[in-house]
Order: C-alpha cells, then structure tokens, then sequence
C-alpha cells in the first residue's frame, strides 16, 4: 500500500488545524499546547475520528475537495476523544500513586 505524498500533506494540514483547535479550546489560549504539541494531538485525533466516521458510516456531505470539512470535523473530534482519554488515563495514575 503506497499513500501518495499529497494525501500526507493533506493529514498534515488537517492534523494542525484540528489540534490547534482542540488546543484552543482545551487551554483557552491562542497557542494551545503549542505547534509541535497540536500537531500530534491532531494526526493522532484524525486518525481516530476518521474511523469513528468510517465505522458509524458518518458522512456529513460536505464537500467533496482535498482537504473537506468532513476532516476538519472528525480530526477534531477525534482530537477531543484522544485528550479526554489522556486525561483519564492521567487521573487513574495520579489515584494509583497516592
């Protein structure tokens, strides 16, 4: 399986602005946590919400050009779903230390 170098600049685009926003939403600040930061919660956050999608069967008909608003929205979600597990996963350790 070869994935074409457009269809990873088209991720990458996706993953920063879906990471910038949940970053800005998560933090209340313009930088998030920050480009590097945003960028993973975003690719890892397009990943899981492009499956939810794909498995649910979601398809928002919103266009259909490289980068849709379809991405947009599944990478942010799935960039909130990815955060609130880190987040639990954080509270479940801090309980276990104490």
């Amino acid at each position: 399986m070869t994935i074409p170098i457009s269809k990873i600049v088209v991720w990458l685009i996706v993953g920063a602005l879906a990471g910038s926003f949940t970053g800005m939403l998560l933090t209340w600040s313009k930088e998030g946590y920050g480009r590097w930061m945003n960028l993973g919660i975003g690719l890892v956050g397009a990943l899981i919400g492009g499956g939810l999608f794909h498995v649910f069967g979601i398809d928002l008909k919103l266009g259909n050009i490289e980068v849709t608003l379809q991405d947009l929205i599944s990478a942010f979600i799935g960039s909130l779903i990815f955060m609130a597990a880190i987040s639990l996963y954080r509270r479940q350790r801090k309980k276990a230390a104490q």
